[in-house]
């Protein structure tokens, strides 16, 4: 009976701590790397989401704000010289790009009746556009593709932790010649954390991603109306310059 006791002991001295950090602690350096990793890389990750979600936020509030202030009725060159410095957000930009080559080719005297003239000037705006367009939807996306290998990678790199933990366990089997639960624990513990932990990093990633890049095609789709609608305004006054 003191026999049996004693290797029980023996056993359960394997590992006496089984928290997440006692397991940490005595995990294999492999695997101690592969839960750093992803341990960053949630934290990584979510300091992405809430940077994200208060800049759509505020850029939402500061297009309504432009928006309403554009379509009020009021002179569009007074708004240029208020916002035209320093655009604090993409609509603002692509309404000072548009603005500035608009104010260019007025300075230069454009006759009003050359029509080669306009459509050179209609074509030069057209380019600017889409040169904005594309440039302010890269900054939108800076950090996104971060999120998308999280979301993609993480799960794996925790399996792969997991293997590894596993394979620990089958080693301590092979050296123990013991198969009871204390030998094994441990490394089964360790591949378990590490599994968790990928999840932990790519579920909130995958969500974050989708949601965020919904918010950025809404975004995208206002800004190209907003392009379509000053492009017409414009192709007005032209028009409207013609007769």
């Amino acid at each position: 009976m003191a026999a049996i006791e004693s290797v029980t002991l023996g056993e359960a001295g394997v590992s006496s701590d089984l928290s997440i950090w006692g397991l940490v602690m005595q995990a294999d350096l492999v695997v101690q790397v592969v839960m750093i990793a992803l341990a960053l890389s949630s934290v990584w990750c979510w300091a992405i989401i809430f940077d994200k979600v208060r800049y759509f936020r505020r850029l939402r509030q500061q297009a309504e704000q432009f928006e309403e202030a554009f379509w009020s009725g009021g002179s569009l060159e007074e708004l240029y010289e208020r916002v035209g410095g320093v655009p604090e957000h993409p609509l603002a930009a692509l309404f000072v790009v548009v603005m500035r080559e608009w104010t260019h080719a007025v300075k230069r005297g454009l006759s009003s009746q050359d029509g080669t003239v306009h459509s050179n000037l209609q074509g030069r705006i057209d380019r600017i556009i889409n040169v904005t367009l594309a440039r302010e939807m890269e900054a939108l996306e800076r950090h996104m593709g971060f999120l998308a290998t999280v979301g993609s990678t993480a799960p794996f790199v925790g399996l792969f932790g997991t293997v590894w933990g596993i394979m620990n366990s089958f080693q301590a089997i092979a050296m123990t010649k013991n198969t009871s639960l204390a030998v094994v624990a441990p490394g089964i513990a360790e591949a378990l954390l590490a599994t968790a932990l990928g999840l932990v990093a790519a579920i909130p990633a995958v969500v974050a991603y989708n949601k965020l890049s919904n918010d950025m095609g809404r975004y995208a789709g206002r800004l190209e109306s907003f392009a379509g609608e000053f492009t017409a305004l414009l192709s007005r006054q032209l028009v409207e310059g013609q007769t």
